[in-house]
């Protein structure tokens, strides 16, 4: 989206108003429109659009692009830079990583679960430690469901263990 916004910031016509970093306010338009197809289908049905932004590029205009889309999309997936350097995959950043409206999609039953999954790796102090211990502890299940079964459990024991009960 970035790359898509630069462009537009090139091709179109000046319009006398400029948003910091350079980027003209009407370049931001047809990337905008271009995002907001994924919610106007003619006679319904539905598209994914996935799109990557450049951040921490020291760029004032990647940045400005950046926090004009970062609200538009219905998920965000944040890439660890540091793991993979670490040669670490997948580098993803599963703390700040997560769905806007996820109690819309998941199972109401497994909601709970999922959230104290979140709720364990936000405890951890590192994106690297989380993903280390999300990848350990899904090669060890069968399913999706078992998987949060099991970390609950360990949620559970280390509450008692500790004497906290949550």
């Amino acid at each position: 989206i970035t790359r898509l916004a630069r462009a537009y910031n090139l091709a179109t016509p000046a319009s006398g108003r400029i948003l910091s970093g350079g980027v003209d306010s009407t370049a931001l338009y047809p990337p905008k429109k271009f995002f907001g197809a994924a919610r106007n289908i003619e006679g319904g049905g539905s598209m994914t659009i996935l799109a990557t932004a450049l951040v921490d590029t020291g760029s004032k205009m990647d940045e400005v692009i950046f926090e004009e889309f970062k609200g538009t999309g219905n998920m965000e997936l944040r890439l660890d830079r540091g793991m993979a350097d670490r040669r670490i995959f997948p580098a993803i950043d599963v703390i700040t990583s997560g769905t806007r409206k996820e109690e819309l999609i998941l199972d109401p039953q497994e909601a709970p679960f999922v959230w104290g999954v979140r709720r364990i790796l936000h405890g951890i102090d590192s994106a690297e430690r989380a993903m280390d211990m999300l990848i350990k502890g899904l090669k060890t299940t069968q399913s999706n469901t078992e998987f949060l079964v099991k970390m609950a459990k360990t949620a559970q024991d280390k509450r008692v263990t500790n004497g906290i009960d949550i």
